[in-house]
C-alpha cells in the first residue's frame, strides 16, 4: 500500500463525482472507504472467532451485539455516505471504533493486533495531517488508546505480537504529519510507554527487545531532530521551572493512571483477569530500572509541587518541555550505578552494561541531531554540562570497552557542537578520563588503552582541536596543560619499549601524523604574522588582572594567550621553586614582575590560588601560618571565591579544594574563621553571623572525617549531627532539613582534605566536580579557532622533538609498509612545517633519523649491500624521504647535509648514481670539452667501487653483463631472478629520489645552506687525507670534488660564499699529493674550469680566480710532468676565453707564470706559445698590466731550446712588434687631462720599454746564431722605434749602459772565451751589435749630446768599438771588424762634426770631449783624423765622407744601413 500525498487545499463540493479527486491532492474518498471497510472486516472476521463476540439471544427473543461490534458495524454503514472529504471529516470518527478495541480489557491478543495494525494503516495513509479537522484531538485520543491497551494473553507469541504493534503505532504518531499537534505530555508518554515495553521485552524474545530498542532509538531521534526548528523564545518559557513530572488531569485519569503502573494492568497482557507482573524480570538491574523508573526517572509521574503553569505547558504543542523530560531521563538511567552501590568500573560481569549503553545511545542520537541548538536552550544546556558530563565522567572509567567507546563518542560530538560551552569538562574528560586510561599504570586494560587511543585520534583528526586545546587550556594559567599532556601521550605511547609493534603504537603513530597533517595544511593560511613577538614584563603587572578585548578577534586573541602562556611557563617555574623553597619561589617571580618588588597580600593570595603546580600541603602551611602578612595573604586568599547562592558544604568543598587543611589546631582555625567571614559575606541568608558559619564549618570537617575514617566504628548519624549543632545561629537552631542536607551530602561524597598519592592525572571525585562546576561559571569563554595557523609554531616548538623519536622508532619496528609509509607522510609533514617556520634545527633532527635507515646497511660486499637495500623496504622508503626533503626543503638543511651527503656516497659507491651526476649538475649549456682531459677509466663522475682489484662499470646492467660474461673465465655464480628484481628494486628507488636535483638546483638554495652543503663536501671530500683506505677514500674524494665543483660552478652568482672553501679545499689536495691520482687531476682541472667559467661573470674576483691558479705552480714535479700538457691546454682555453676580463696585474702575474713554465715543456710548449701569441699578436690583448709579464715569457719562449728555432723567431718578434703598442699608449697618454696623469703614464711607458729591451738583451747572447742575431735585429727595432713613445732621456743611458754596452761587452767576452762550436758566427753577431750600436747613437745623438753625462756615454761608445777593433776571435782579429769599426767611427765623427758637437781644439784642456776622441782615435785608426778633419774645407771633406756611408746597406756585414743618410741639418735618420 503506498503513501498517498496530501496537500491543504479546499475540496471539491460533495455534489460532485465522488471518484473525482480534490484539487489538493487528497486521495479518493471511496478508495480511502474501502480500505477501512477492508479493515472494518479484518478486525469484526478476528473477533467472530471467539463465541463471546457473537448474537446473545435474550429471554424476550430479542437479539443483541455487543457495543465494540456494533460501533464497527455502524462505521461501515457510514462510511460510504460521508459526502465530504476525508480531510474535513473528524478522524475520531472512524479511529474510535478501533480505539475502543484496542482498550477493550475483553478483547484477546490476535483481536487488539489486528485493531493496531488498523489504526497503524489508517495513520500512514497520509490522510490526517495538521490541517485535517479536530486533528489534534483525535491525536490524543490515539495516544490515550494504544498507550492503555490492554488484552487477554493467549499466548506468549501473540502477546510479542501486540507489543511490537503498540511500539508501531506510537512511532508513527510521531513519524506523521500530524505528530506536531501532539502536546509535550503525550510525547512524555510515547517515549515512557516505548520504554516500559524496552524493559518488559528482556523478558521475552530477542525480536521485540531489538524492535523495542529500535523504537526507542527512532523516537529519540525523531524527536530532537525538531530541536533545531524550535525558536529560542519557547525554551524562555521553561527556564527555572522545576522538573515536568506529571500528566494533566483533564486528559485522562484513566491514561495517566496506566502510565504510572505498568505491571497494574494496562499496557499488559492479562491472564485469567490477573495482571501480569513484572517482577518475573530476574536481573538485578533490570530490578534496579524499574525502581529507578516507578520512584525517581518515570517522565510523566505525579508531583504535588507542580504548579498550574507548569502543566499548561505540558499541554502545548510539543517542544523543549518534553525534549528536557526525555533528556533528564536517558541521563537518570546513567545513575543506575550510584542506586545499586556498585561501582560500574568495579566489575564489568557483574554490573549489567545494557542499561548504560542503551542510554548512551539514545543520548548520543538526541546530540547528533540537536547539535548546536542545545546551546539556544538553558535548561538543556545544563543538563548536558552538569548531569550527562558528571554521568561521562563516571562512565568514562568503565571496565566495558563498549561503554567506554560511546562516552568518546559522545565527547566528540559534544565537542563539535557544544565546545564553546564545555570549557572545563571537557578539560576533566581529558585529564581524568583519556589521559589516565591511556596509561596502563593507572590499572587500565589493554582494551580501555586502545579504545581511548582510538578516541584521541579522533579528536586529533579534528581541524581546529589541538589548536583550540593549547590556547584554551595550556595558555590559560588556571587550567592544565591538555595539549602538552596529550602530545605527550602519543609521543610515548607510540614507543614500542622491548614489545613488539601493536594497534595501540600505530593509533599513537595516527594521532601524531594527524597533528603534524593538520598544521601542515594550515600553513600558507595565516593572516598573522607567524613572528611570535618576545613577551617581557618590564615593571610589575597584576598577571590575573589580564583581558582580551575580544575573543573572537584572532588579532586580539592570539597576542593574548601568548602572553598567557609565557605568565604561566614563568608561573610553573615559580611553581617549582615555591615547592622547594617558598622564600625563592616568591623571590624568582618578583625577578620576573610577576609579584610586586614589595609584596603584597593580594598578589601572593592570587598566586597561591590560580598557579596550577604548587604543592597543596605548602599552601595550606603557608595560610594557616600566624605571621601577620600571612594571615592577611589568607584572608585576600578567601576573597578570591565566590560563595555566592551555594550551601556552606558546597563552599567548604570548594575552598578546601585548592589547598590541604594544614594538621594544626590553631591554623585550622584561621583557615575556617577566613572561610567563615568570607560565606557570611556573600551568603547572609540562613546564618545569624560568621561565627555560626565557622562552628558549621568545623562541625562538617568532623563529620567528614567521621563518616569516611575507615577507623572510625561507630558513625555519627544524622540526629547526631543535629544535636551537635543546636543552638549554635546566635543561640537559635538551623532549620533541620538545612543540617539534613549538609549531612547527606557530607555522607555521599567526602571532602578529601589530603592529597591523592603520586602525580598525574587525578580521578575526578564529586567534590572536585562541585568545584568544577562553580568555577566553570567564571571561566574564560572558550577560543574558537578557524583553519588558520595561529599558534602553530608554538605547538610544533613543543611537539616536533617528540614526535620525531617516535615517529622514527615506530618506523624501525614496522613490518608493514603501509605503516611505513604513513611514518614518510608525517616525517614530511614534519619537514615542511619545520621549514616553513625556518626551524633549521628541527629539519636536522629529521634529516639524521631518516639517514640511519641508510646507512645502518653496513654489509660485507656492495653486491650485498645493493641487494640488501634493494629488498629493503624501508630503505627505500626513507632514501626517497630524504631526498624529497632535500629537494623540497633544503634552504632549510644545515648540518644534515652531511647526513644526506652519507647516503649519497653509499649510492655512488654501490654504482647506483648516474654516470655523470657531478657533471650534469653544472650547466650543461656551458660544460667545457673536457672528455679529451680525462682518463679512461677516471672519468666517470660515479666511479664505482671494485670487485677485486679492476674498477666497475657505473651501471647495474653492465655490472651484470661483466657478472655474466666471466662464467668462461672463472666460476662465478650467475644472478638469481631476486638478485635481479632486488637490483631493479634499488635502481627505482634511487632513481626515484632525484639526487641530481639537489645539485643542479643548487643555485636556488638559501646562502646558509649553501654553505653547509659545500662543507659537508669539503669534508667528505678530505677524509682521504687522513685515511688509510687510500683508494676507496680516493675515489670519494674525487666525487666530492666533482660536485663540490658543480655547485660552485652553479653558483656563480653567489660564488663569494664559496670560493674560500673551494680553494682551502683544493690546495689541501694539491699540497698534499706527490704522485700523479685521479683526485689531483680533478682538483686542478676543477680549479681551472671554475676560473674559466666565472671570469667573465665575477670581476669583482677575477684576481682572486686567477690567483688560485697559482697552485699549479706548486705542484709536485712528477705530478706537473704528468698533467702539464693538459693543464696548458685548459690555461690556453681560458686565456682566449677571458684575456678581455683579465685587467689586473695580479692576474697576468699568474697567467704569465703558467704559461712561462709552458716554455720549459716539451708537450705543452707548443700550446703555451699559441696562448702567447694570442695575447700579444698585433697587441690584441697586451695591456700595461700584462706588457711586461707578456715580454717576459716572450723571452722566455726566445730563450727556450725545446722547440724549433722558429718559434723562437717568433717570439723575438713578438716582442719586438710589441714596441707598436707602447707608441700608441703614448699617443693616448698625451690626451689625458691631467698633467701629472700624462706624466705618471709616461713614466709607466718607459719603464715598459726598459724591460722590454733588457729582455732583448738577453736573448742577444743566445747559443743559436739565428735566435742571436735576430734578437740583435729586434732590440733594434725596439730602439730605434722607440722615438715616438717620448723616451726620457736619462733612461736612454740607462739603455746604453745597461743594455747595449752590456750586450756588446758580454759578446766580447764570449768571443774571445767560448769556442766556435758553442757560439757559432760569433762575428756576424758583433758586426750586427757594433752597427746597432753606431745607429742608436746617431738616432738620439742630438738629445743626448745635451746631457751632461754624454762625455761619459761617448767614451763608453769609443771604448766598445776600440775594443771590437782589437778582439780576437779564435786567436786572430776580425778582418770584418776592423774594416767596419773605422768605417762606423768614421760616419760618426763625420755627423758629430756636422752638427757641432765634435768641434777641433786648439789648445789642450779646452775641450775635453775632442781630447777624449783624438786619444781613442788614435788607438783606434790613427789616420782617421787627418781624414776626417783635414786643414780643407769642412763641407767639401763632409759630402766626400758621407757618400760611402750611405751605400751601406742593411745586407753589408761591415756597413751601416743603406736606409740611413745625413738629412739636411747633419743628423743621421732612417
Amino acid at each position: 500500500m503506498g503513501h498517498l500525498k496530501m496537500q491543504m487545499q479546499t475540496c471539491l463540493n460533495p455534489t460532485e463525482d465522488e471518484y473525482k479527486q480534490c484539487d489538493a491532492g487528497y486521495p479518493n474518498k471511496t478508495t480511502i472507504a474501502c480500505m477501512i471497510n477492508g479493515e472494518i472486516g479484518a478486525v469484526l472476521a478476528v473477533m467472530r472467532r471467539n463465541v463471546r463476540w457473537g448474537v446473545h439471544y435474550m429471554s424476550d427473543d430479542d437479539q443483541s451485539e455487543h457495543f465494540l461490534v456494533q460501533s464497527l458495524k455502524t462505521l461501515r454503514r457510514q462510511i460510504f455516505s460521508w459526502q465530504n472529504q476525508w480531510h474535513t471529516i473528524n478522524p475520531a470518527l472512524y479511529l474510535q471504533p478501533f480505539l475502543d478495541v484496542i482498550q477493550s480489557d475483553e478483547t484477546g491478543a490476535p483481536i487488539t493486533g489486528v485493531a493496531l495494525s488498523s489504526v497503524y494503516k489508517i495513520l500512514t495513509l497520509d490522510v490526517i495531517d495538521q490541517h485535517t479537522v479536530n486533528v489534534g484531538d483525535t491525536m490524543h485520543l490515539v495516544v490515550d488508546a494504544v498507550t492503555s491497551c490492554r488484552f487477554e494473553v493467549t499466548d506468549p507469541g501473540s502477546e510479542e505480537v501486540v507489543l511490537m504493534k503498540i511500539l508501531q503505532v506510537l512511532l508513527a504518531c510521531v513519524k506523521g504529519k500530524a505528530s506536531v499537534m501532539l502536546s509535550n505530555q503525550h510525547i512524555c508518554t510515547i517515549v515512557n510507554t516505548s520504554f516500559r515495553i524496552v524493559h518488559q521485552a528482556g523478558s521475552k524474545g530477542e525480536l521485540l527487545q531489538r524492535i523495542a530498542r529500535y523504537t526507542m532509538h527512532e523516537l529519540v531521534r525523531s524527536i530532537f531532530s525538531h530541536l533545531q526548528n524550535i525558536d529560542t523564545t519557547e525554551s524562555a518559557f521553561i527556564n527555572g521551572s522545576a522538573t515536568l513530572k506529571q500528566e494533566t488531569s483533564e486528559l485522562n485519569n484513566e491514561h495517566a493512571l496506566a502510565s504510572r503502573q505498568l505491571e497494574n494492568g494496562r499496557l499488559n497482557s492479562t491472564h485469567d483477569a490477573q495482571p501480569l507482573s513484572i517482577g518475573s524480570a530476574t536481573s538485578t538491574a533490570t530490578d534496579v530500572t524499574a525502581s529507578l523508573m516507578d520512584e525517581n526517572t518515570a517522565i510523566a509521574s505525579s508531583s504535588n509541587e507542580t504548579d498550574q503553569y507548569e502543566l499548561q505547558l505540558m499541554t502545548e504543542p510539543y517542544g523543549v518541555p518534553c525534549m528536557v523530560e526525555i533528556f533528564h531521563f536517558l541521563c537518570s538511567l546513567l545513575n543506575v550505578a550510584e542506586h545499586m552501590g556498585v561501582n560500574p568500573r568495579s566489575n564489568t560481569i557483574t554490573f549489567d552494561e545494557d542499561v548504560p549503553l542503551f542510554a548512551l545511545n539514545l543520548i548520543n542520537s538526541a546530540i547528533e541531531l540537536g547539535g548546536s541548538s542545545f546551546c539556544r536552550h538553558p535548561r538543556l544546556l545544563s543538563l548536558i554540562q552538569d548531569e550527562l558530563f558528571r554521568n561521562l565522567m563516571q562512565f568514562g572509567l568503565s571496565m566495558s570497552p563498549l561503554v567506554l567507546s560511546l562516552v568518546c563518542s559522545i565527547v566528540l560530538n559534544l565537542y563539535h557542537h557544544l565546545r564553546t560551552e564545555l570549557k572545563l569538562q571537557l578539560e576533566a574528560f581529558f585529564s581524568c578520563v583519556i589521559l589516565r586510561l591511556a596509561q596502563s599504570k593507572y590499572g587500565a586494560s589493554y582494551q580501555q588503552q586502545e579504545v581511548v587511543m582510538e578516541a584521541l585520534v579522533d579528536f586529533c583528526r579534528q581541524k581546529t582541536f589541538i589548536v583550540e586545546m593549547y590556547a584554551n587550556f595550556d595558555c590559560d594559567i588556571s587550567c592544565s596543560n591538555v595539549f602538552e599532556d596529550l602530545a605527550n601521550l602519543l609521543s610515548k605511547s607510540a614507543f614500542p619499549v622491548n614489545n613488539p609493534l601493536s594497534s595501540i603504537h600505530v593509533l599513537a603513530l595516527d594521532g601524531l601524523i594527524a597533528v603534524m597533517q593538520g598544521m601542515a595544511e594550515r600553513i600558507g593560511s595565516r593572516s598573522l604574522s607567524s613572528e611570535q613577538s618576545p613577551v617581557n614584563f618590564e615593571e610589575y603587572t597584576p598577571f590575573w588582572m589580564e583581558r582580551c578585548d575580544s575573543f573572537g578577534d584572532p588579532n586580539n586573541w592570539v597576542p593574548f594567550v601568548r602572553q598567557r602562556k609565557y605568565i604561566k611557563r614563568r608561573l610553573m617555574i615559580g611553581a617549582d621553586h615555591f615547592n622547594r623553597d617558598v622564600k625563592k619561589g616568591l623571590e624568582f617571580l618578583q625577578g620576573t614582575h610577576l609579584l610586586p618588588n614589595k609584596l603584597d597580600p593580594q598578589s601572593v593570595a592570587y598566586f597561591l590560588r590560580y598557579t596550577a603546580g604548587l604543592e597543596k600541603n605548602l599552601i595550606g602551611d603557608f595560610l594557616g601560618n600566624h605571621d601577620e602578612f600571612c594571615v592577611q595573604v589568607l584572608h585576600e586568599f578567601a576573597r578570591t571565591f565566590d560563595f555566592q547562592d551555594m550551601t556552606l558544604a558546597t563552599a567548604l568543598r570548594v575552598f578546601l579544594e585548592t589547598f590541604r587543611l594544614p594538621g594544626e589546631s590553631q591554623k585550622i582555625h584561621r583557615v575556617l574563621e577566613a572561610f567563615s567571614e568570607r560565606y557570611y559575606e556573600q551568603s547572609p541568608h540562613i546564618l545569624a553571623n560568621k561565627d555560626a558559619a565557622l562552628v558549621l564549618s568545623y562541625s562538617i570537617i568532623l563529620l567528614n572525617t567521621d563518616h569516611h575514617n575507615v577507623q572510625v566504628k561507630k558513625k555519627m548519624t544524622e540526629e547526631d549531627f543535629i544535636r551537635n549543632n543546636r543552638c549554635i545561629n546566635d543561640g537559635n537552631d538551623l532549620p533541620r532539613e538545612f543540617l539534613s542536607e549538609i549531612y547527606h551530602s557530607i555522607c555521599k561524597n567526602e571532602i578529601r582534605t589530603t592529597p591523592e598519592p603520586g602525580f598525574g592525572f587525578p580521578e575526578m571525585t564529586p567534590s572536585r566536580w562541585i568545584s568544577l562546576m562553580h568555577k566553570s561559571k567564571k571561566t574564560a569563554p572558550f577560543i574558537v579557532s578557524d583553519s588558520r595557523a595561529y599558534l602553530d609554531y608554538d605547538m610544533f616548538v613543543l611537539l616536533s622533538g617528540p614526535t620525531i623519536a617516535a615517529i622514527s622508532v615506530i618506523f624501525d619496528n614496522a613490518e608493514n609498509e603501509e605503516v611505513c609509509q604513513t611514518c614518510m607522510d608525517g616525517f614530511l609533514a614534519i619537514a615542511k612545517i619545520s621549514a616553513y617556520y625556518h626551524l633549521e634545527n628541527v629539519l636536522d633532527d629529521l634529516v639524521v633519523c631518516l639517514c640511519k635507515f641508510i646507512t645502518i646497511l653496513d654489509p660485507f660486499s656492495v653486491e650485498d649491500f645493493v641487494l640488501a637495500f634493494g629488498d629493503d623496504t624501508k630503505a627505500r622508503i626513507a632514501s626517497e624521504t630524504i631526498f624529497t626533503i632535500a629537494n623540497r626543503y633544503g634552504d632549510y638543511i644545515r648540518t644534515g647535509w652531511k647526513n644526506i651527503l652519507e647516503c649519497i656516497l653509499i649510492f655512488h659507491k654501490l654504482g647506483l648514481l648516474p654516470t655523470r651526476l657531478a657533471s650534469d649538475a653544472a650547466d650543461e649549456s656551458q660544460v667545457t670539452t673536457e672528455t679529451g682531459l680525462r682518463r679512461p677509466n677516471a672519468n666517470s663522475l660515479s666511479t664505482h667501487l671494485q670487485y677485486i682489484t679492476p674498477k666497475r662499470s657505473s651501471g647495474l646492467i653492465s655490472r651484470f653483463s661483466q657478472l655474466l660474461s666471466l662464467g668462461a673465465e672463472e666460476a662465478q655464480s650467475i644472478p638469481t631472478e631476486e638478485q635481479l628484481v632486488a637490483h631493479q628494486q634499488a635502481t627505482q628507488a634511487v632513481h626515484k629520489c632525484h639526487i641530481d636535483n639537489i645539485f643542479t638546483e643548487s643555485k636556488f638554495l638559501q646562502a646558509e645552506s649553501l654553505m653547509h652543503l659545500a662543507r659537508a663536501l669539503i669534508n667528505a671530500g678530505a677524509q682521504h687525507l687522513i685515511g688509510s683506505r687510500i683508494s676507496e677514500d680516493e675515489d670519494t674524494s674525487v666525487f666530492c670534488l666533482e660536485l663540490l665543483v658543480a655547485i660552485t660552478l652553479n653558483n656563480r652568482d653567489r660564488v663569494g660564499l664559496l670560493w674560500k672553501g673551494v680553494y682551502e679545499h683544493i690546495s689541501n689536495i694539491v699540497q698534499s699529493t706527490v704522485i700523479p691520482c685521479a683526485l689531483v687531476e680533478r682538483a686542478i682541472f676543477g680549479l681551472l674550469r671554475i676560473c674559466h667559467r666565472l671570469l667573465p661573470y665575477k670581476e669583482n674576483i677575477t684576481d682572486e680566480l686567477l690567483r688560485s691558479l697559482q697552485l699549479v705552480l706548486k705542484l709536485d714535479a712528477r705530478v706537473a710532468d704528468a698533467y702539464y700538457e693538459q693543464i696548458t691546454q685548459e690555461v690556453s682555453r681560458l686565456v682566449k676565453a677571458n684575456a678581455s676580463h683579465i685587467r689586473s696585474q695580479s692576474g697576468w702575474r699568474t697567467i704569465s707564470s703558467l704559461l712561462s713554465i709552458t716554455a720549459r715543456h716539451l708537450e705543452a710548449s707548443e700550446v703555451g706559445f699559441d696562448a702567447l701569441i694570442f695575447i700579444m699578436s698585433d697587441g690584441a690583448h697586451l695591456l700595461p698590466a700584462n706588457y711586461i709579464l707578456c715580454a717576459d715569457v716572450a723571452r722566455q719562449f726566445a730563450e727556450s731550446r725545446v722547440g724549433l728555432v722558429d718559434r723562437s723567431i717568433v717570439a723575438l718578434d713578438l716582442m719586438a712588434n710589441s714596441v707598436n703598442c707602447l707608441e700608441k699608449w703614448s699617443i693616448n697618454a698625451k690626451k689625458a687631462v691631467k698633467e701629472e696623469e700624462v706624466e705618471k703614464m709616461l713614466q709607466d711607458i718607459g719603464e715598459m720599454w726598459f724591460r722590454l729591451v733588457q729582455g732583448l738583451r738577453k736573448v742577444c747572447l743566445d747559443q743559436r746564431e739565428e735566435v742571436r742575431n735576430h734578437a740583435l735585429l729586434s732590440l733594434q727595432k725596439c730602439l730605434t722605434g722607440a722615438v715616438g713613445t717620448h723616451i726620457p732621456c736619462e733612461l736612454w743611458l740607462m739603455c746604453f749602459d745597461q743594455v747595449i754596452f752590456t750586450v756588446l761587452d758580454d759578446l766580447f767576452e764570449i768571443a774571445q772565451a767560448h769556442s766556435q762550436k758553442d757560439y757559432r758566427n760569433i762575428e756576424g753577431t758583433l758586426v750586427i751589435a757594433m752597427t746597432l750600436l753606431c745607429k742608436v747613437f746617431l738616432q738620439l745623438l742630438e738629445e743626448l749630446s745635451q746631457l751632461e753625462a754624454f762625455c761619459k756615454l761617448w767614451e763608453g761608445m769609443l771604448s766598445r768599438l776600440e775594443k771590437c777593433e782589437k778582439v780576437k776571435i779564435r786567436g786572430r782579429r776580425s778582418e770584418k771588424l776592423q774594416e767596419l769599426v773605422p768605417e762606423l767611427l768614421k760616419n760618426t765623427l763625420l755627423v758629430m762634426k756636422s752638427k757641432g758637437i765634435l768641434v777641433q781644439s786648439s789648445g789642450p784642456g779646452e775641450n775635453s770631449l775632442w781630447e777624449l776622441t783624438l786619444l781613442h782615435m788614435k788607438n783606434i785608426v790613427p789616420a782617421l783624423q787627418s781624414e776626417v778633419f783635414p786643414e780643407q774645407d769642412s763641407e767639401q771633406l763632409l759630402h766626400q765622407q758621407i757618400e760611402p756611408v750611405e751605400s751601406l746597406g742593411p745586407d753589408a756585414s761591415i756597413s751601416v744601413p743603406s736606409n740611413e743618410k745625413v738629412g739636411q741639418d747633419g743628423a743621421m735618420i732612417s
